[in-house]
């Protein structure tokens, strides 16, 4: 039975219809699933502490007279943040971190104390400074959406040392301009790295500063500075095999984790709660954001295929050559291309779609439809774990403007953040002997709500072109 649904109201009922049949599944697995301990968390993730994503490094140049002179005047609020398990020295990961004020406040990357907040029961944080001196930290705060933590020192272990202020905003920085770069690398020793600033990433959904230099795994967490010793960034990643492509959280975030958070109370129990709250609001936004979009052309013949605006993701596409024999096909997949990072085994808060379209004119209908009819056959949809459900789907013929539709959508749910899922929608066209598309979107870390209204906003994008409509009866 196919279900006409082109009003936009008609779609949000039918995905709502689609999506409802999971709720209760999922609510059901929650329920008897036993919620285990994270397993420990190695450094190896992009982005992680140690080692995280780093570029392929050229030789170092020689450091310069202002390098030296910046390093000089910051060594004393430079420091090392170690993770080390509870009841031992052996160290888990490094990162860097930097002093933010004279009662002991330091600023690095929430991956850099992940293994922490997530298990305070099995991990402790230590710094060290330039010197050796070595003392405990505590957690106060967190920004995980821009990979940010805010910690502090026992009273008076840090005193005297100095703070790092932060370049306001109302100065900006010009395309070119010399920043110094600085941290642990491989905890080899303290280091200072110059790099120019390239402005903004294009295409990123939160701001990220393009530094042309070399971070190493052990300096995620560390300042970034001006000419003058101001804090403009915080060292957060670097992209693989590439060449001085490293990328910075901007300083005006870090400075507002600081100050709204400077007098919180220490974390003690593990930050699950505080991620949800936290993952649950940025969803929120993205979901509104892109859902606002209207969707871009395919330029197939046949179809309307949905393809996002490019704002905050990056599309490519490639297909068959013009002179292959069987079955041709075009692809394109966009993804965003940063995700928020959790923990080694979660990575979330992103989104990713991809269509192909099929002409098998060259294979004729009966080797076609065997080729076709397997279309979900190898789109892998994710398993039960420690971390997320078994994914709960539901099937359905539907019909967009008279196309009609194949629809999967399935979710898995987070055990440890309630109320956040992992969607999946796949679509195929069932309305030709010889010529189809295949569709696919992904929604990792959403709510219900907006899994609901993501499914909508996705099937609207498939239609008829209409400037062929008057070919579809002959086909």
């Amino acid at each position: 039975m196919l279900i006409h649904f082109s009003p936009k109201g008609r779609a949000l009922r039918r995905a709502s219809q689609l999506l409802l049949t999971l709720s209760f599944s999922v609510a059901c697995s929650l329920a008897a699933a036993q919620l285990k301990p994270a397993a420990e968390l190695p450094a190896v993730s992009q982005p992680a502490p140690q080692p995280p994503a780093t570029a392929a490094s050229a030789p170092a140049a020689a450091v310069s007279a202002s390098a030296r002179r910046l390093y000089d005047n910051s060594r004393s609020q430079l420091l090392q943040i170690r993770t080390l398990l509870k009841n031992q020295d052996s160290q888990a990961s490094v990162g860097s971190g930097f002093l933010v004020s004279e009662d002991g406040h330091v600023l690095t990357n929430y991956h850099v104390i992940s293994q922490f907040a997530l298990e305070p029961d099995r991990y402790r944080l230590r710094f060290a400074t330039t010197e050796g001196m070595e003392g405990q930290l505590e957690l106060l705060d967190f920004d995980v959406r821009r990979d940010l933590a805010l910690l502090r020192a026992a009273p008076g272990a840090l005193k005297n040392r100095g703070a790092l202020g932060f370049r306001s905003p109302s100065l900006p920085l010009s395309k070119g301009d010399r920043i110094y770069s600085m941290g642990n690398p491989h905890d080899v020793a303290f280091a200072v790295v110059e790099g120019n600033f390239n402005g903004l990433v294009e295409r990123s959904f939160d701001p990220l500063i393009y530094y042309s230099g070399s971070i190493n795994s052990g300096m995620s967490g560390g300042p970034v500075v001006d000419e003058d010793g101001r804090v403009v960034g915080v060292n957060v990643s670097a992209m693989f095999f590439a060449q001085q492509m490293s990328f910075l959280v901007p300083g005006q975030f870090a400075q507002a984790l600081f100050e709204r958070s400077r007098n919180a109370k220490p974390m003690n129990s593990p930050a699950w709660p505080r991620l949800r709250e936290q993952l649950l609001a940025y969803q929120d936004e993205l979901s509104r954001r892109f859902i606002a979009q209207p969707w871009a052309s395919a330029g197939h013949a046949h179809y309307l295929l949905p393809v996002p605006q490019e704002q905050f993701m990056r599309c490519w596409g490639r297909g068959t050559p013009a002179d292959t024999k069987g079955l041709e096909f075009q692809r394109s997949q966009c993804r965003m291309e940063h995700a928020v990072f959790v923990s080694g085994q979660i990575q979330t808060g992103y989104l990713d779609m991809s269509h192909e379209a099929y002409d098998g004119a060259k294979l004729g209908a009966i080797r076609f439809a065997k080729q076709y009819s397997g279309s979900f056959r190898n789109e892998r949809l994710g398993r039960d774990d420690k971390f997320r459900t078994a994914p709960f789907c539901k099937e359905e013929f539907v019909s967009r403007d008279g196309l009609p539709l194949r629809a999967v959508v399935c979710m898995r749910a987070y055990r440890k953040l309630s109320g956040l899922h992992d969607l999946s929608v796949l679509v195929t066209t069932v309305d030709a002997s010889t010529e189809g598309a295949l569709g696919r979107f992904d929604a990792r870390g959403v709510s219900f709500d907006n899994a609901l209204k993501l499914t909508a906003h996705y099937l609207e994008g498939f239609a008829w072109n209409k400037k062929s409509a008057n070919n579809n009866a002959s086909r």
